[in-house]
């Protein structure tokens, strides 16, 4: 068996169709303000509970592979999911992990917006250039456009190295290429580029 999968309608495959599929990209936009939370709040909210910041993003991560174990158990799927999501980690699982290893191992304003916005904004970018019928060089050269405007935007309002757009950009427009059968682009197009920035970092030293 392949270990890639094909391209398919994602309205089709959404529970709910195309309102499940709506549902589906405004939730995943709205992972945009995760970072903002976390660096805005999440001291305050670790400190009342009595443990530290990185136990609670840990302890969130935890929580949530045990739900997506008892939802794959039960063979489960709710509105706006894609119907194979019923026996395989699902996207937004991916997502999650994905996310909270961003927060655990680049804990900084500089790497964790840029990074998390190119999968909150990028992917459903991607994804509705394709869905619209546009071809693959088309949906890359336009998304790493969207994606470097993205990075520099970070540039100005976090600090985050402006070169990065140079080299990020791409990376997570090429991270979400592949079409993996048990890992989802929602993981790839975070943990790819983490580990480029942590190779990257001691010669950047912002953590």
């Amino acid at each position: 068996m392949s270990e890639q999968v094909e391209l398919t309608n994602p309205v089709d495959l959404s529970v709910g169709g195309m309102s499940g599929h709506i549902f589906r990209r405004i939730f995943h936009i709205s992972m945009f303000i995760i970072p903002y939370i976390y660096f805005e709040f999440g001291n305050e909210v670790a400190e009342r509970i009595g443990y530290s910041l990185p136990e609670v993003v840990s302890l969130v991560i935890i929580v949530a592979i045990f739900g997506e174990a008892l939802r794959l158990k039960f063979g489960l799927t709710v509105f706006g999911q894609r119907e194979y999501e019923a026996n395989q980690v699902s996207a937004l699982a991916w997502g999650g992990f994905a996310v909270g290893m961003v927060l655990l191992l680049a804990p900084t304003k500089e790497y964790a917006y840029p990074l998390i916005f190119s999968l909150s904004f990028g992917d459903p970018f991607m994804g509705e250039l394709r869905r619209k019928g546009f071809q693959t060089k088309q949906v890359i050269i336009f998304s790493t456009i969207f994606l470097i405007a993205l990075w520099l935007t970070c540039w100005y309002l976090f600090a985050t190295p402006w070169w990065l757009a140079l080299i990020f950009a791409p990376l997570c427009v090429f991270s979400e290429m592949p079409r993996l059968r048990y890992i989802d682009d929602n993981a790839t197009m975070l943990l790819i580029p983490l580990a480029g920035i942590l190779i990257l970092e001691p010669f950047l030293g912002l953590l």
